[in-house]
């Protein structure tokens, strides 16, 4: 399966500071569809992700009934993503 949608870049102040794009809610239905078949604890599902020409493996994060993508600092270094910046990533599941 895969995902393309644009989503702003926002900045969650935790323990370990991390950079997040939110899955809009029609993508998040098509996950949901998969969910039970892919994810693993806590609801987590693995992912492929695609931004510019930058690909990188990680799992989405489940929140607010939704899903959030995990942008690393070195896919932000490499495509000079800021905060607030709006970006399109492809996800294959």
């Amino acid at each position: 399966m895969e995902l393309e949608f644009t989503g702003e870049v926002w900045h969650w102040r935790g323990p370990a500071p991390y950079h997040f794009v939110t899955v809009p809610g029609p993508q998040c239905a098509e996950l949901a569809d998969v969910a039970g078949e892919v994810s693993y604890g806590w609801g987590m599902i693995p992912v492929s992700a695609r931004t510019g020409g930058t690909t990188w493996t990680t799992s989405l994060f489940p929140k607010n009934g939704g899903y959030v993508v995990p942008l690393k600092d070195k896919v932000r270094a490499a495509e000079g993503i800021d905060l607030g910046d709006q970006i399109t990533i492809v996800l294959t599941v």
